[in-house]
């Protein structure tokens, strides 16, 4: 699944909250991808004011990776230490759990709402919905009233699966950035 976006990803921003408690929650994939993403390229996390940064190489490529460490309703306030690096919202991409995606389906976009996703809301409250987004369909409760413990649970389905995805979005990432190496 080749997607193509307008602008070139200078960061990426993976979405969770802060602690081990919550690390294998639904909510937490983002960090689980973008850590794997610093792990393949050797990148080392270091805390910066409300956040863990890590800058990586892919390529001649130089991608800087922010974990937020405000919890998820605030993920927004990193986005003004992109902004003094340079990086403008355009050249985000952030990762993030998806209700509305059955379990395992991933998918990237630009713009768009938060469908009720807090640190989404957050982050569009700080410079606007033009910013990239891969979805990690986690799936949905029956019952509406459930999201909350739902997206804060740790995922029952098999550990190998949830790695093996973890990778497909690390591949999806390593795509974008690609795309426009060529185009250079």
């Amino acid at each position: 699944m080749e997607q193509k976006l307008e602008h070139p990803i200078l960061a990426v921003i993976g979405l969770g909250n802060p602690g081990v408690k919550y690390y294998g929650n639904r909510h937490n994939i983002g960090f689980r991808v973008v850590d794997a993403l610093a792990q393949r390229y050797g990148g080392q996390w270091q805390q910066k004011e409300i956040m863990e940064v890590a800058t990586i190489r892919i390529g001649d490529k130089k991608l800087v990776l922010v974990k937020p460490q405000t919890f998820m309703n605030q993920s927004g306030k990193v986005m003004p230490f992109l902004n003094k690096q340079g990086i403008k919202a355009e050249n985000v991409l952030v990762v993030h759990d998806e209700l509305e995606y059955p379990f395992g389906k991933i998918k990237v976009r630009f713009g768009g709402s938060a469908r009720g996703h807090n640190g989404l809301r957050s982050i569009i409250e700080y410079v606007g919905k033009d910013f990239a987004r891969l979805r990690f369909g986690i799936g949905r409760p029956e019952d509406k009233k459930m999201v909350g413990n739902y997206v804060l649970q740790n995922f029952i389905e098999d550990a190998a699966e949830i790695d093996q995805l973890i990778d497909q979005s690390v591949d999806l990432i390593e795509g974008l950035l690609q795309v426009h190496q060529e185009e250079l």
